[in-house]
C-alpha cells in the first residue's frame, strides 16, 4: 500500500480532537499543580513534566494500536483474555497498595495501575466474543458476556476498586447495545443490579449485614447529603461544587483559581480537575471542553458505522462506551450529581495508566477506521 493512500486513511480529525484535548489537559494540570501539589514537593513542574513524558508513551501506543490489522487481535483474544486476568491477579499477590488498593505495580518510580490496561483487554476479547455469538435475542444469550466481563470485575473488587470495576460494567452494557441485544433486556438486569446494590446499601448502613466497606458507605451517605459531612468525606465534594459554581461564565482565569490553588479541593490534579476547568476557565472553558468530547465521541460512533464488520464495529463501540462512562462519572461526581468514584477525566487527570489506556482506544478506532474498506489494505 502507498504511502499516499496510507496517509488519505488516517481519520486526521480524530488525531486533531484527541491532541486538542492533550494539550488542554497538560494546561490545566500545570494551573492545577504548580502552585500547590508540585509546589509542596519542592518541584512545581513535577506533574506536568511526568505527564507530558506519558503523553509521548501514550502516542507510541496510539501509533502502535493502529499500525497492524486489528483482525490480529482477534486471533489472539483467548491469549490476551488470559493475560489481562494473569495479570490482574499477580498484582493482588504483588501490587503495592496505594490509597488503600492493592492495584499497582511499582517499577522504580513508575506506577503501573494493570486495572487500567485491562479495559482494552476486555474491550477486545468481549468484541470477538460478540462477533461469533449468532443472536442476542434471548436473555440466556447475555450470560456468557456477562461471565466474561465479570471475572477480570471480580479480580478488579477484590483490590478493591470499586470505581474501575464500574467501568467494565459500563462497557458492557455499552457493547452490549451496541450489538443488538434487547434493550428491555438489558434494562431488566440493569434496575436488578441496582436494586441489589441499593439493598446491600441499605443493610450496611443500617448495619444489619456489613456487605459494603465502610468507605463505600460513607460515599453513598455523602452523595445524598454532602453538607451533613462538610468536614469529612463531603468535604471533596463540597469544594468541587464551590469551584466550578465561582467560576462564571469567563472563569477566574488559569493559575488564578483559589480552591485549587490554595488546595481548598483535594485531588485536583486527578479525580477533580474538571473543577479546576469550571473555576478558572469558566462556564465557556467548561463547554469547549465537553464539545471536544462530543465530538470525540461521534468520529467513535462514525467509525463504529463504517466498520467493515462486526468485529470492527465491536472494538469502536467498546471505546465509545469507555470514554463516555468515564466523562459521565467524573464530572457528575465534581457537580454532585454522581457518587464520587475515583474515576479520572480521559486525557486530562494526571496518572500515566489511564492516559495509556485511553491512548490505546484511540489507536484502536484509527486501526477500524484505516481498515473500514477492503480495498485499502489487501
Amino acid at each position: 500500500m502507498g504511502f499516499r493512500k496510507w496517509v488519505h486513511s488516517i481519520d486526521f480529525v480524530l488525531i486533531l480532537i484527541v491532541m486538542a484535548l492533550l494539550i488542554i489537559g497538560l494546561l490545566i494540570l500545570c494551573s492545577a499543580t504548580v502552585a500547590s501539589v508540585g509546589a509542596a514537593q519542592g518541584k512545581p513542574y513535577l506533574y506536568v513534566k511526568k505527564q507530558g513524558i506519558w503523553m509521548l508513551v501514550g502516542l507510541a501506543f496510539m501509533v502502535g494500536m493502529c499500525s497492524f490489522d486489528y483482525h490480529i487481535l482477534g486471533q489472539y483474544h483467548r491469549l490476551i483474555y488470559i493475560g489481562t486476568l494473569l495479570v490482574l491477579a499477580l498484582v493482588l499477590l504483588f501490587g503495592k497498595d496505594i490509597a488503600g488498593t492493592q492495584g499497582w505495580f511499582r517499577i522504580g518510580p513508575v506506577g503501573i495501575q494493570p486495572a487500567e490496561l485491562a479495559k482494552i483487554g476486555v474491550v477486545i476479547s468481549l468484541a470477538k466474543h460478540l462477533e461469533k455469538k449468532e443472536h442476542l435475542d434471548q436473555m440466556t444469550d447475555l450470560i456468557s458476556p456477562f461471565v466474561l466481563v465479570g471475572v477480570p470485575m471480580l479480580l478488579i473488587l477484590k483490590q478493591p476498586d470499586f470505581g474501575t470495576a464500574m467501568v467494565f460494567i459500563g462497557v458492557l452494557f455499552g457493547m452490549l447495545f451496541m450489538a443488538g441485544a434487547c434493550p428491555r433486556h438489558l434494562g431488566v438486569i440493569a434496575g436488578i443490579g441496582v436494586g441489589v446494590f441499593g439493598l446491600a446499601a441499605f443493610l450496611s448502613i443500617r448495619e444489619i449485614v456489613s456487605i459494603l466497606a465502610p468507605h463505600q458507605m460513607g460515599r453513598i451517605l455523602v452523595f445524598f447529603d454532602p453538607y451533613k459531612y462538610r468536614t469529612g468525606a463531603g468535604w471533596n465534594v463540597i469544594q468541587s461544587m464551590i469551584a466550578i459554581g465561582s467560576g462564571g461564565l469567563f472563569g477566574k482565569g488559569l493559575f488564578q483559581g483559589t480552591q485549587a490553588q490554595l488546595n481548598f479541593l483535594p485531588a485536583h490534579h486527578t479525580d477533580f480537575i474538571f473543577s479546576v476547568v469550571g473555576e478558572e476557565l469558566g462556564f465557556l472553558g467548561a463547554f469547549t471542553l465537553l464539545a471536544l468530547y462530543l465530538l470525540l465521541l461521534w468520529r467513535g460512533l462514525k467509525i463504529m458505522i463504517l466498520a467493515k464488520d462486526d468485529f470492527g464495529a465491536n472494538l469502536a463501540a467498546g471505546v465509545i462506551s469507555m470514554l463516555l462512562f468515564h466523562l459521565v462519572i467524573n464530572i457528575g461526581m465534581t457537580l454532585g450529581i454522581m457518587p464520587v468514584t475515583g474515576i479520572p477525566l480521559p486525557f486530562i487527570s494526571y496518572g500515566g495508566s489511564s492516559l495509556l489506556t485511553n491512548m490505546a482506544g484511540v489507536g484502536l478506532l484509527l486501526n477500524v477506521y484505516m481498515r473500514r474498506r477492503k480495498i485499502m489494505f489487501q
